[in-house]
């Protein structure tokens, strides 16, 4: 497999930081492949696809549709894909679309991967193993992943964490830029006061930030330090009602239809810092996330009051989580809402 040249670009773009690569806002100098715009992804100075493919939908296909799957994505105008280990049983997605993935040219895609491991050790194992899994020598993005409380955070940069691997992997070639996810507010806001990442990932979407304000301080402190944020949970509609009848097996709901899908992206995309978002994990929602990257505008003000009234009719999916945390109480099993919904706890991003 092509090696890309990657030291001498990575050498490069770390000169770049250096001196402060002037981040994209929404809307600003997209470029478009296949129709589909590309953004500046922060002070990394990489141009992404605005939707990105979601790693976890692979759990749900058989490898022919996969690869069909990513090769469709990639010639729609994706470049950026976004896998963990874990998701789908031992390693599953990574396993698929490390295979999907030979068919394109490694040189034009920007992968991105995680690891859950808070642990230098146990960083390393997952890193070396995701590379393996995924026929490359280098991610484009690694991230800590689900970050949820302030001590996971403490103990991820601290003597002995999980960051020690990834500076250390960045330094051997192995990793470009380096982020994390997250799924409360003082759980993001603890990683992006203690170490200066390239990127953050955390759900934006407009029930969310209009029903609890949630992502609001995330995308304020980004902006201040031109991180670029990759906005997970992009067409939720939140939390499941009770008594409504489930028309996937997911753990939360999602816009169904095209109408709702560009409204909705429209949304995400207009936020300033965000680069890119990542739909619900399933082929046809991908389709349609793209379709609404395609036709992105600025969003109005009649789209935004309209999805605000939407969104007084649904129901937060993180507002006990982001509460919990908020008081300093333990989360227990319940940081899963998986299990409750009969699918798997690696939906979260």
């Amino acid at each position: 497999m092509k090696r890309r040249s990657f030291l001498k670009i990575a050498g490069g773009v770390a000169t770049g930081c250096a001196i402060g690569v002037e981040p994209a806002l929404a809307g600003d100098k997209d470029e478009k492949v296949n129709g589909l715009p590309r953004r500046v992804l922060g002070r990394t100075g990489e141009r992404v696809s605005v939707v990105g493919f979601p790693g976890l939908a692979l759990h749900h296909y058989e490898q022919d549709e996969c690869n069909a799957g990513i090769v469709k994505a990639y010639e729609n105008g994706v470049n950026y894909y976004d896998v963990a280990p874990a998701y789908g049983k031992d390693g599953e997605c990574e396993i698929k679309m490390g295979i999907g993935l030979e068919a394109l040219d490694r040189d034009k895609i920007f992968l991105a991967c995680k690891t859950k491991m808070r642990d230098k050790e146990g960083a390393r194992k997952e890193l070396e193993r995701s590379l393996k899994r995924l026929k490359t020598d280098h991610f484009d993005l690694y991230q800590l992943h689900a970050i949820f409380t302030p001590e996971e955070v403490k103990k991820a940069l601290g003597p002995g964490g999980a960051m020690e691997t990834v500076l250390k992997a960045k330094e051997q070639g192995k990793i470009r830029h380096i982020g994390f996810s997250a799924h409360t507010t003082k759980g993001a806001l603890e990683a992006m006061n203690g170490f200066r990442f390239d990127t953050v990932m955390f759900p934006i979407n407009f029930v969310e930030f209009y029903k609890i304000g949630f992502g609001k301080p995330v995308l304020e402190l980004a902006m201040e330090q031109g991180a670029g944020v990759l906005a997970i949970k992009a067409l939720s509609k939140g939390d499941w009602p009770k008594g409504m009848e489930r028309t996937r097996k997911w753990w939360y709901r999602a816009t169904e239809t095209q109408q709702e899908a560009n409204a909705a992206m429209r949304f995400v995309l207009s936020q300033k810092q965000v680069a890119a978002g990542i739909p619900p994990s399933f082929l046809d929602l991908l389709d349609k996330a793209i379709e609404g990257g395609r036709s992105y505008r600025p969003i109005t003000a009649a789209e935004t009051n309209k999805l605000k009234q939407t969104a007084e009719t649904c129901l937060s999916l993180f507002q006990k989580q982001e509460e919990k945390v908020a008081r300093g109480e333990p989360l227990g099993e319940s940081v899963y809402p998986t299990s409750r919904h009969g699918c798997c706890p690696c939906a979260y991003a």
